[in-house]
Order: C-alpha cells, then structure tokens, then sequence
C-alpha cells in the first residue's frame, strides 16, 4: 500500500509523463467502511490504478467513473452503500458507506 503523499507524486509523474491522470479520494464514511477518509486512489487514462478507497469493493466503479471524469473535466461526488442498489452490484456488502470524491489533475 502506498501512501497518500506517494500517491500524490506518482500522480504528478504520470502528469508529467503526458498521461490523463484522476485522484480518488474517499471524503466520509458511515459504519463498517473498508478505508478511512483520506483514503487515495489514482486513475491513468489507461485505466490503471494505484491505491485503494474500498479495499477492492468499489474501485473498478470509480476506475469507470474517472475515465468519464478525465474525458470531461468535471469533477464527481460519488455514494456508495448498503442501501445503494449499484453497492451490491460493486460488491459492497459489508454494510457501510462511503463518499469519493473523483478530480481529474489537471
């Protein structure tokens, strides 16, 4: 697992190296939330990702979601929990919730 300041400079190199970067990052959780707010997660315009904000439950959502972020500029707020019926499609049934934030670094 990286750190969120590696992560960051990581970010910055594939930035620099031409390639369409997006940062997740979680901003809240509810109950039994698999990562902690603070948690980060970059995106390239490849798909490739690096860290976490689920622990494998959500991420391919959020890689979907900055690949349309990345193409389009805006940034999301997205929700995820056990109430959410896209949760369960994700694989987030351990009964929590979360909130991520998704920006493509300019």
């Amino acid at each position: 697992m990286h750190r969120e300041e590696d992560l960051l400079l990581v970010a910055a190199d594939w930035k620099r190296a031409g390639r369409q970067v997006a940062v997740a990052t979680v901003t809240a959780t509810w109950g039994s939330s698999p990562r902690q707010a603070g948690s980060q997660m970059i995106v390239d315009g490849d798909g490739r990702m690096l860290g976490s904000v689920s622990g494998g439950c959500v991420e391919g959502a959020v890689v979907r979601e900055a690949m349309e972020i990345m193409a389009e500029g805006k940034p999301r707020l997205l929700d995820f929990g056990i109430t959410n019926e896209q949760a369960w499609e994700v694989g987030l049934a351990c009964g929590g919730k979360l909130q991520i934030y998704v920006e493509r670094v300019e």
